[in-house]
C-alpha cells in the first residue's frame, strides 16, 4: 500500500517558493527527461498539452533497428520533474506535494506513491541506482530518501543543512549547502561520498551532477570541475573542447558528457566518446550507466547513443539516432510564476499550453552570497533589464496615482463626503468586528506571500467596494414593492416554498419581466427579540450582498422594506442546495446523479472555497460568514456552487484583535469548537465549517447523524466519524458508496481533499489552513482527476 506522510500541524506554509534546478542532468538528477538504465527505458514530460503527462519508451533488445515501444503511464496528470534509476522511474507532481514511482521491468508499469503531503513540498529530485532522494521545504528535515519499495532510507546529511540542488550516484548522494557558501556535502553507504566532499572542499558551486562514482559541477565563477573516482579518465575535463561555462552535464559509469555553452553541442570524455553526435544541438542531456540521451534543440525530440543503448553492433553513426516519438518534450518544467531572473524560454506559452512558464537557465556566473542560491546571484546580472522594468513600473504607478487623485476630487465633489455631507441610511449597519490572531486576515501569523497578496489586491478591492457606513441600499440592488413579490410567488403559497434561511422562508418567484428569482421573506410577528434578529439579518445580507459580486457568491437582485415586512430577492439557483443532493431530499429532482462523481464533488468544494476566499482575502474589510454548511451552498443551472445566506455574517476592519461577540452563532455540527467554547471568532471559523462540508462530500453523511452500527444509534459527529479513518489510512471505508471506488487518478484527488478537510477541522484555529491554502489544494485535486466532466457543460474556470 502507498505510504502517506503528513504532519499533524501546519509547520510549513503551503506558499513556500519552489525553486527548480537548472537545465542539467545526470545519472540520478531529475528534470523533464530521464533514463532507466537497467531496462533501457526513456521517460519524459510531454509538451503542447494542457496536462504535462509522462510518456515512456523502452528500446527493443531483440530488434535490430532503433525501434521503441510506447508505454502508457498513469495517472494522466501534470508532473514537473522526472528521474530514473536501475529499474524504476519517479516523478514529482506539479507543485511538489506528491512523489510517484513506476517499475519498468514489468509490462504494465505498476505505480506506487512514495509521498503525499499538502504542507511540506518536495523540490530537487534525484535517483542513484536504487536510492530516491528529494529536498523538502521542512527546515527540520530538509532531505527525504526512500527505497523503491517505499521504505524510508535512513541515510541523511550529518546536519540539517539548507540544501539546494541534490544529485545521486551509486550508493551516495551529494547536495549544495546554500547556507555555507554553496559548498558540496555528500552522504551514503559508498565510501567515495566523503572523498568527493573532501575533494570539493570549500568550492562554491552553482550546480553539480553525479555519475556512478564521481561528481562534476560548475563553480560559481563558471569553471567546470570533476571529483571522485577517475579509473577511466572521467574526471579529466578536456581543456581544448570549449567546455568552460558548460550549461548541461550527464555522468554515467566511467564517463562524463557536457553541453558546450557556445553552440549547444555535446562532448564526452572518459570511457565513452562519440564524435558522431557533436553536430547535434541539445537542450539537456541525461545518462545511464552506459548510454546517454539528450533533448534536441531543433525539434525537442530525444536522441540516444552509447554501448548500453540496444542496437545491432552497438552505436552506428549511419543509423537514425532519433527516437520516433509522437510528442514534443518539455525542455524545462512549467511553473506557475513569472521568469523575472533570466527570461522566458522561447515559445514557453505554447509548450506549456497556456498553463505555466518555462524559464531560461541563468547563464552568467558571479561569486555567490554565503546564504543565497545561484539563482539569486544571477538575478544581479540582469540589472539593466530590471532597471527598465522598475522605471516602467514607476511610470505606471505614477499614472495610476494621478488618475486616482483626479477621481478622488471628482468623487468628493459629487458625493459631499469630503465636506461632511455623507448620506447614511437610517437602518443599522452590520457590526464592525476584528478578526483573531489565530490566522485571520489581521493575524501576524499570516505567511509573507499571503500578506503580499493581500497588499497587492487591496487597492483593487477598495476601488470595487463602497466605503464603511455608506448607504447599504446600493443602486445595484432594485427596490420592489410587497405587492410585486406577492404576485411573483402566488401570494407566498406553499407550493412555491423551496427552503428556509436565517430568520426567513425562501420562495421561488417569477417577476413580471420573466426573471426567475428566490425570495426570502423574514419571519412575521410582533416587535420581539425575534423581530430584532430578523431586522439585523435583513440589514446584514443587504449590506454585504449589495457590494459583493463574485461567481461563487449568490447574487442579490433586490429587496423590499414595507412596514414590518423585510424581503430579499436573489437570483434563482435552479439546482438547489448541496445538502438536498447529498442527503436525498425530496425537493430535489433526481438529476443529482451528476454529483455521483468524485471530480464533480471536488469541483463543488473548490467553488465554495473560492467564494470564501473572496470574502476573507478580497473584501475590505474581510467578511466572516459564520454559517458555512451544505444547505448554504447552492448550485446554479450549470452546477456551479455558490455561497449563500449572509444573515449571520460579520465584517472586520484591519485589526489584530480577536472579535468576541455576545454569543456564538452558527449551526450544530458545523460551528467552530473554538468559537463556540471561547467566543473567539476568526476567518478560521469559516474554514472549520468548510472542512465539515468537504467531509459531507466525501462520505455522503450529515454533519450530525445517527450511527445505527454503534452506540445504539445515538447521534454522532461527522468529524468524529471520518477523521480517525483518514488518519489511520482507512479513508476508503468511509467514502460515499453512491459514487463508487475512486479510479487511480481520482484516488489521489480524493485523498488530497480528505487530508485538507482533516486539517480544516482541527480543534484550534491556528492549526487550520488559510482559505488560500485550501483553494490551492483543491485546485491540485481537481487537476489530478482524469477529465470525466466536460468543460463545455460545466464551467471550471478561475475567478
Amino acid at each position: 500500500m502507498t505510504k502517506v506522510l503528513f504532519p499533524l500541524l501546519f509547520t510549513v506554509s503551503y506558499l513556500a517558493v519552489i525553486s527548480f534546478p537548472p537545465l542539467t542532468h545526470a545519472l540520478g538528477s531529475g528534470l523533464t527527461l530521464a533514463v532507466v538504465h537497467g531496462t533501457a527505458t526513456v521517460c519524459a514530460i510531454v509538451a503542447n498539452e494542457p496536462t504535462q503527462r509522462i510518456i515512456c519508451y523502452r528500446a527493443s533488445e531483440t530488434n535490430t533497428s532503433n525501434s521503441v515501444a510506447a508505454v502508457r503511464i498513469l495517472p494522466n496528470v501534470s508532473f514537473s520533474t522526472v528521474a530514473g534509476g536501475r529499474t524504476n522511474v519517479c516523478a514529482l507532481r506539479s507543485g511538489g506535494y506528491s512523489l510517484l514511482c513506476w517499475e519498468t521491468n514489468t509490462p504494465n508499469y505498476p505505480v506506487k506513491r512514495l509521498y503525499v503531503n499538502t504542507t511540506v513540498f518536495l523540490q530537487s529530485l534525484s535517483i542513484g541506482d536504487e536510492r530516491i532522494c528529494a529536498t523538502t521545504t521542512n527546515a527540520l528535515q530538509p532531505v527525504a530518501c526512500w527505497r523503491p519499495d517505499g521504505s524510508n532510507d535512513g541515510e541523511f546529511p550529518d546536519r540539517n543543512y539548507t540544501i539546494g540542488k541534490i544529485t545521486s550516484g551509486t550508493g551516495f548522494t551529494c547536495g549544495i549547502v546554500l547556507s555555507e557558501n554553496n559548498r558540496v556535502t555528500c552522504w551514503g553507504s559508498n565510501t567515495v561520498s566523503k572523498a568527493i566532499e573532501t575533494q570539493f572542499g570549500n568550492m562554491s558551486m552553482a550546480s553539480i551532477e553525479a555519475g556512478a562514482s564521481h561528481v562534476c559541477g560548475v563553480t560559481s565563477v563558471g569553471e567546470l570541475v570533476c571529483k571522485g573516482n577517475n579509473s577511466t579518465g572521467q574526471l579529466n575535463v578536456p581543456l581544448n573542447k570549449g567546455l568552460s561555462f558548460a550549461s548541461g552535464l550527464a555522468l554515467g559509469d566511467g564517463f562524463s558528457c557536457g553541453i558546450r555553452r557556445s553552440n549547444g553541442t555535446v562532448v564526452c570524455w572518459g570511457s565513452m566518446n562519440e564524435p558522431s553526435i557533436e553536430e547535434i544541438k541539445f537542450e539537456s542531456i541525461v545518462a545511464g550507466l552506459n548510454f546517454t540521451c539528450g533533448l534536441t534543440t531543433m525539434n525537442l525530440s530525444i536522441v540516444c547513443w552509447g554501448p548500453g543503448w540496444p542496437r545491432k553492433n552497438g552505436f552506428n553513426s549511419n543509423s537514425s539516432l532519433e527516437l520516433p516519438l509522437m510528442a514534443d518534450i518539455l525542455p524545462g518544467p512549467c511553473i506557475q510564476s513569472p521568469c523575472y531572473e533570466c527570461g522566458l524560454y522561447p515559445q514557453s506559452n505554447r509548450l506549456c499550453s497556456g498553463s505555466g512558464n518555462i524559464c531560461k537557465p541563468c547563464l552568467n556566473f558571479t561569486a555567490p552570497s554565503p546564504v543565497a542560491p545561484p539563482r539569486d546571484i544571477s538575478r544581479r546580472t540582469c540589472s539593466s533589464q530590471e532597471l527598465r522594468r522598475g522605471l516602467l513600473a514607476f511610470a505606471i504607478v505614477g499614472s495610476l496615482g494621478a488618475f486616482m487623485g483626479i477621481y478622488s476630487v471628482i468623487y468628493c465633489s459629487w458625493t459631499g463626503v469630503c465636506l461632511g455631507k455623507k448620506k447614511v441610511h437610517n437602518s443599522v449597519q452590520p457590526m464592525i468586528t476584528g478578526v483573531g490572531s489565530n490566522g485571520g486576515p489581521g493575524s501576524n501569523n499570516s505567511s509573507p506571500l499571503r500578506l503580499l497578496t493581500i497588499r497587492r489586491q487591496s487597492s483593487r478591492a477598495m476601488i470595487r467596494q463602497r466605503s464603511g457606513t455608506s448607504s447599504i441600499h446600493a443602486d445595484k440592488a432594485e427596490e420592489f414593492s410587497l405587492a410585486e413579490l406577492a404576485a411573483a410567488t402566488k401570494g407566498f403559497s406553499l407550493e412555491n416554498r423551496i427552503g428556509a434561511g436565517s430568520f426567513g422562508v425562501v420562495f421561488k418567484g417569477k417577476l413580471s419581466d420573466g426573471r426567475e428569482v428566490a425570495i426570502k421573506r423574514g419571519d412575521t410577528g410582533s416587535k420581539t427579540k425575534k423581530y430584532q434578529e430578523k431586522e439585523a439579518a435583513f440589514e446584514s445580507e443587504l449590506a454585504f450582498l449589495s457590494r459583493l459580486h463574485h461567481k461563487h457568491l449568490v447574487r442579490l437582485v433586490g429587496y423590499c422594506e414595507e412596514m414590518d415586512e423585510r424581503l430579499l430577492v436573489y437570483e434563482y439557483m435552479k439546482n438547489g442546495a448541496l445538502y438536498d443532493h447529498l442527503h436525498d431530499n425530496s425537493n430535489v429532482e433526481k438529476a443529482s446523479s451528476l454529483l455521483n462523481s468524485w471530480k464533480m464533488r471536488i469541483r463543488i468544494a473548490l467553488d465554495a472555497a473560492r467564494g470564501l476566499e473572496y470574502l476573507h482575502n478580497y473584501a475590505v474589510p474581510p467578511i466572516i460568514h459564520r454559517d458555512i454548511k451544505s444547505s448554504n451552498i447552492l448550485l446554479d443551472l450549470n452546477w456551479t456552487a455558490r455561497v449563500s445566506d449572509f444573515g449571520l455574517s460579520m465584517m472586520g476592519p484591519e485589526s489584530t484583535l480577536d472579535y468576541r461577540p455576545m454569543k456564538a452563532a452558527g449551526t450544530v455540527g458545523y460551528i467552530d469548537p473554538e468559537y463556540y467554547g471561547l467566543n473567539v471568532l476568526t476567518t478560521k471559523s469559516d474554514v472549520y465549517g468548510l472542512g465539515v462540508v468537504m467531509l459531507e462530500l466525501l462520505t455522503g453523511r450529515r454533519a450530525i447523524f445517527k450511527n445505527s452500527c454503534e452506540n445504539g444509534g445515538t447521534p454522532m459527529s461527522l468529524v468524529d466519524f471520518a477523521v480517525p479513518a483518514i488518519i489511520g489510512g482507512e479513508m476508503v471505508t468511509v467514502l460515499d458508496p453512491r459514487v463508487g471506488p475512486p479510479e487511480l487518478n481520482e484516488a489521489e484527488s480524493v485523498e488530497l481533499m480528505a487530508y485538507t478537510a482533516m486539517h480544516c477541522v482541527n480543534l484550534e484555529g491556528k492549526d487550520r489552513p488559510t482559505i488560500g491554502d485550501i483553494v490551492s489544494n483543491l485546485e491540485r485535486a481537481l487537476n489530478a482527476c482524469d477529465g470525466s466532466i466536460s468543460s463545455g457543460a460545466f464551467s471550471i474556470g478561475s475567478e
